[in-house]
C-alpha cells in the first residue's frame, strides 16, 4: 500500500482533437510545479499520479498542485492491488473510527469480477465489522466517504476527499499578455484571470521612484511574485515615469494630469508589448471605479492603442467581486500594504471624470512625447521571477 497523489482535469477534455497538445501543455506546468520534489509522474487514462515523494510533503505538494490552471481535483489516495483483502486495509487506515458513512466504487477494469455496487458493500460490511458498531451506513448524507477505483493491471486506487483545483486552462495555452501591475488589488486579479484561461502573463510597472520609495517598489515584486506561483513564473518589466509625471505637472492642466499619464503608460505598455512579442495589454480596470475608469477615461487611453487589443477581465466586477478574488489568490493582505504608487503622485484635487479628446490632445501638443517615451524606455528593468 503506497500512498499517492491523483490529478484530475475537466475542461481538457473537450478539446477533442487538439486535446494532446494542452495535455502535454498542462504535463509540463504539473512537472514545473513538482520539480523541487522527488516523485515519479504517471499519466493513466485522462489523470495523473505522482507517486514515490516524501510524505511528510504531501501537503506542501498539494498546495502547489492547487495552484496549477487546468487541475479540476486532487485526491490523496492509497495505491494497491485490486485484491479485496488490500483495498480493505487501505479503506480501515481512511475510515473515522465513528460516525456515518458510505463506499462509493468505479471499476475503469470491467473485467474485474465484481460489480461496482457489490464491492461497495463488500467493504462496507468489512468496516462495519470491523468498527464493532461505531459506525453506521448513511448513502444520503454520511459523514465521511471512501472511495474506491478499481483500474488496469490489477491495481486500485482508494481515497476520501476530493480537493478543489484551481480550474482553467494550462498557462502557455492561450498565447501571451502584457498585465499593467499596480500595486493595488485588482490588477493581480485581473493577470490571475487570464492565466486561468490559459494565457502567459508578463508584467509591467510604472514607479514615480524618488517620489514613491523602494518598499513600493518591492510590493510590486510580491504581487507579481504571488502571480508567479500561479503562472509558472513571469518576467516583471519596471519603468520610470517621474519625468513623465513632472512634464505633465509643469506644463499641463492639473485635472488632466492622470488622463495624459495614462495614455503615456499604454503607449510605452504597447511598444514594449510588441517587443516582447506579447499579443496583448491586460489591465485591471473596473467601469466607475476611480475617476479615469469612466466609459471617456477608457476611451482616452484606448485611443493610443494602435495594434494590440486591452483586456479588461474586471471591467463589469464592483469591488467586493474583486477583493474576494484577490483573498482567494493570496494576494489581498499585500496588495493593501499602505505604500503609494505612481498615480497618486501630483494627484489633482478633483480630477477630469469625462475628459474630451480635443481637450487631451491640445495639452498633450505642450509635450515632447516621443522624448518623453524613448527617456521612459531608457529606464526599463527586468526582473525574472
Amino acid at each position: 500500500m503506497k500512498k499517492v497523489i491523483i490529478i484530475r482535469y475537466a475542461e481538457l477534455f473537450l478539446k477533442g482533437k487538439n486535446r494532446g497538445y494542452f495535455e502535454r501543455a498542462f504535463e509540463n506546468n504539473l512537472q514545473s510545479a513538482l520539480k523541487t520534489f522527488e516523485h515519479e509522474f504517471i499519466k493513466q487514462s485522462g489523470r495523473y499520479i505522482v507517486r514515490d515523494f516524501s510524505e511528510e510533503e504531501t501537503e506542501t505538494i498539494i498546495e502547489k498542485l492547487k495552484k496549477v490552471f487546468g487541475v479540476h481535483t486532487l485526491s490523496v489516495a492509497y495505491e494497491t492491488t485490486s485484491d479485496l483483502e488490500a483495498i480493505f486495509e487501505a479503506a480501515k487506515v481512511l475510515a473515522r473510527p465513528e460516525g456515518t458513512f458510505k463506499v462509493e466504487s468505479h471499476r475503469g477494469d470491467k473485467k474485474y469480477p465484481l460489480t461496482s455496487i457489490e464491492l461497495s458493500r463488500e467493504i462496507g460490511a468489512r468496516l462495519l465489522d470491523h468498527a464493532k458498531g461505531k459506525l453506521k451506513v448513511d448513502v444520503h448524507a454520511p459523514s465521511f466517504t471512501i472511495r474506491v477505483d478499481i483500474r488496469e493491471h490489477g491495481q486500485a486506487l482508494v481515497f476520501g476527499e476530493f480537493i478543489e483545483g484551481a480550474n482553467g486552462m494550462p498557462v502557455g495555452t492561450a498565447g501571451r499578455g502584457l498585465l499593467l501591475l499596480s500595486g493595488g488589488i485588482d490588477s493581480p486579479v485581473a493577470g490571475h484571470m487570464l492565466a486561468k484561461r490559459g494565457m502567459t502573463i508578463d508584467c509591467l510597472h510604472f514607479h514615480s521612484y524618488p517620489y514613491t520609495n523602494m518598499q513600493a517598489k518591492e510590493k510590486v515584486v510580491d504581487l507579481a511574485t504571488i502571480l508567479s506561483e500561479y503562472t509558472g513564473g513571469t518576467r516583471l518589466y519596471t519603468v520610470s515615469v517621474t519625468h513623465i509625471q513632472e512634464a505633465i505637472h509643469e506644463k499641463c492642466k492639473p485635472e488632466l494630469m492622470i488622463t495624459l499619464l495614462r495614455r503615456f503608460m499604454y503607449r510605452i505598455a504597447e511598444r514594449h508589448a510588441l517587443h516582447i512579442s506579447a499579443q496583448c495589454l491586460i489591465t485591471g480596470e473596473s467601469l466607475g471605479q476611480v475617476a479615469s475608469q469612466t466609459i471617456e477615461g477608457v476611451t482616452s487611453s484606448n485611443f493610443v492603442v494602435e495594434k494590440l487589443p486591452v483586456l479588461r477581465p474586471l471591467i463589469g466586477f464592483d469591488k467586493n467581486e474583486i477583493i474576494d478574488r484577490s483573498v482567494k489568490m493570496g494576494a489581498y493582505e499585500t496588495s493593501i500594504l499602505p505604500f503609494e504608487d505612481c498615480c497618486t503622485v501630483f494627484l489633482p484635487d478633483f480630477p477630469a471624470i469625462r475628459p474630451k479628446l480635443s481637450e487631451i490632445e491640445r495639452e498633450e501638443a505642450k509635450l515632447d512625447i516621443e522624448g518623453l517615451i524613448a527617456e521612459a524606455f531608457a529606464s526599463i528593468e527586468k526582473i525574472q521571477l
